[in-house]
C-alpha cells in the first residue's frame, strides 16, 4: 500500500496547531482543503486524548469556505440538514447523502472518460448531427447574398443554390428547430 493509498494523518496538539505526520510540519486548515481537493483522505486525531476530529475539522472547513461567500450548499439544504438532526429522518440522510456524492463522482468520472473518446465532446449529444447540418444551411443562406471576398474561390453558381432551394432548406431548418425545441421540452 503507497503513502497515499492511505489516509494521511494529522495530528492536533495541544496548543491546537495541527501536524502533518508525512511532512513534520504544521499545516493550516487551507492546507487539509488543499489536501482533500487532490483527492488525498486526511485522519486528524487529537494527540493527547486519540480522539478522531477529523468531522470536527471538516465541518469547520465547509463553514468557513462558506462565510467567505464560497456558498455550495444552498439555504435549503442546509435548513433541511439542520432539521435532520432533530427528526426519525436523521438515520437516513448520512446514507442518502453518501449515495447522492457517490452518483455525482461516477457521473464526473464518465464525463471525464468521454471527453477523451470523442474528438468533439459535443458530437454525443443528441440531435448534434441534426444541428451542425441546420448551422451549415444557415451559413450557406447567409453567405449566398454576401459579395465574395479576396481569395476566396469564385465560380458558377450551383443549381441548389437557387432561391427555391433557399426556401426549402429554410422551411427544413425552421422544422428541424421546432423538433429539437420540442425533444428539449420533453427533457
Amino acid at each position: 500500500m503507497t503513502d497515499t493509498d492511505k489516509p494521511l494523518l494529522i495530528k492536533r496538539y495541544a496548543s491546537r496547531r495541527l501536524y502533518n505526520t508525512e511532512t513534520s510540519d504544521y499545516v493550516t486548515l487551507e492546507d487539509i482543503a488543499g489536501f482533500i481537493r487532490a483527492g488525498r483522505e486526511v485522519q486528524i486525531i487529537d494527540l493527547k486524548t486519540g480522539d478522531d476530529l477529523t468531522r470536527q475539522y471538516l465541518l469547520q472547513i465547509i463553514a468557513e469556505h462558506e462565510s467567505k461567500g464560497e456558498s455550495v450548499l444552498p439555504i435549503n439544504v442546509l435548513t433541511d440538514l439542520v432539521r435532520s438532526y432533530t427528526t426519525e429522518v436523521q438515520s437516513v440522510v448520512p446514507q442518502f447523502l453518501a449515495a447522492s456524492f457517490e452518483m455525482l463522482r461516477e457521473g464526473q468520472s464518465k464525463m471525464m472518460e468521454n471527453l477523451g473518446t470523442f474528438p468533439n465532446p459535443m458530437a454525443a449529444m443528441p440531435g448534434f448531427e441534426a444541428m451542425k447540418r441546420q448551422q451549415e444551411a444557415f451559413m450557406k443562406t447567409m453567405m449566398s447574398g454576401m459579395p465574395a471576398w479576396p481569395g476566396a474561390a469564385s465560380g458558377p453558381a450551383r443549381e441548389d443554390d437557387s432561391p427555391a432551394s433557399t426556401k426549402d432548406e429554410l422551411n427544413q431548418i425552421k422544422q428541424q428547430l421546432a423538433e429539437l425545441q420540442a425533444k428539449l421540452s420533453k427533457l
